[in-house]
């Protein structure tokens, strides 16, 4: 879906960014007019990590004007293998002097606002104040939920992405697109409650080159928003598979029924605009669950690998939610049974089976319902 531009342009271009920026301005669609709107935006970055630091990188050399970058962590030796923007002399130092100092040396014309803070309920409106998107490279999913909170509340673009190990996922929240079109957010991919205890970059690792290569897609819908160019991944998640080099779409639509109230300081948002309610699938106990295998029913679980990897019920088929999504046709059953942490994915997956035909029903409450 494309979008009209963003950003109204700036007046004019200096005669160093003119120069400084020849290869933007010859692009066909982008030309000069976009990119004085780039001089004209001011993104916000929330965090200065594995993401936020290519993210800086390419927005101050695309030639963005006003940069906000948000983050209270200090550098760390760890952070290097994949935190691009910090050095070693950087070590010990507050991550956002690294990006100060990584946009001067890019786009001297480029102004950094810094806030070294660590974004909450509290204080998001006053640190996104200003801003025309938000890009979110938090590493956490209670930051990320107040980061998309604070966007749909202002009505702010949000481009979002996650990445752990070797995958990740890209997409843009937007709660008043132009157009009319239906606001999608965080709580139409997450329900809150069904992401789960996550692991740490700590824990699982992440593969650094994969965060240059997320960053840039951010960056890139970033650009689009702002100048109007293309189509924005809106109501479409990427998601990558970086061992195997590839990436496919699944399609990303407002969820159906009331949204649920955003987290303590910002207003509950809006029921999604233009859906309508559809009976939702049947749930079943784990007495249910065990009677439709004996019928011939097969158990399907969403759950990501990192849940699965503490244990599956026998006889399970595992299947991420996001792969389900992407191929519903892959589940060739004619009766399923869908399982998840606590249900919320589950439905989302039986939504798509049952839209096939399939006969699927969900275990009522998740697996943690029943893990006694």
């Amino acid at each position: 879906m494309a979008f009209p531009p963003l950003v109204d342009p700036a007046p004019r271009l200096s005669d160093t960014e003119l120069r400084r920026t020849a290869r933007h301005r010859v692009l066909a669609g982008l030309g000069d007019s976009g990119q004085r709107r780039l001089a004209a935006a001011h993104v916000g970055i929330v965090g200065v990590g594995g993401l936020g630091s290519p993210v800086i990188l390419a927005l101050a050399a695309a030639g963005v004007g006003t940069i906000t970058v948000i983050d209270d962590d200090d550098v760390e030796h760890a952070n290097l293998q994949r935190q691009v923007i910090h050095r070693i002399d950087d070590v010990g130092s507050p991550k956002v002097e690294s990006a100060v100092r990584a946009v001067a040396a890019l786009s001297p014309e480029t102004r950094v606002v810094v806030r070294r803070e660590r974004l909450d309920a509290g204080n998001a409106a006053r640190l996104l104040d200003g801003c025309h998107l938000v890009i979110d490279g938090t590493d956490t999913f209670e930051t990320r939920t107040v980061v998309a909170a604070a966007c749909a509340d202002r009505g702010l673009p949000l481009v979002w992405g996650v990445i752990q190990e070797f995958h990740a996922q890209v997409t843009v929240f937007w709660s008043a697109p132009p157009g009319g079109a239906p606001g999608i957010d965080l709580a139409d991919l997450y329900p809150p409650g069904s992401a789960g205890e996550l692991p740490t970059c700590a824990e699982v690792g992440v593969l650094g080159s994969l965060c240059m290569t997320v960053g840039g897609m951010l960056a890139t819908e970033a650009i689009k928003l702002v100048t109007g160019i293309g189509e924005p991944l809106f109501g479409r998640l990427v998601v990558v598979d970086g061992l195997s080099g590839s990436q496919r779409e699944v399609p990303l639509r407002p969820a159906r029924g009331p949204r649920v109230t955003a987290p303590a300081g910002h207003g509950a948002a809006s029921p999604a605009a233009g859906t309508a309610a559809e009976p939702a699938a049947p749930e079943v106990d784990l007495e249910g669950l065990r009677s439709a295998q004996r019928a011939g029913a097969i158990v399907v679980d969403v759950r990501e690998p990192h849940e699965t990897a503490d244990g599956t019920l026998p006889g399970s088929v595992l299947v991420p939610l996001a792969d389900l999504l992407a191929r519903p046709e892959q589940i060739e059953a004619e009766r399923v049974v869908v399982v998840c942490a606590r249900g919320i994915r589950a439905h989302r997956a039986a939504d798509a089976l049952r839209s096939r035909g399939v006969d699927a029903t969900v275990l009522a409450g998740g697996l943690a319902e029943w893990a006694g």
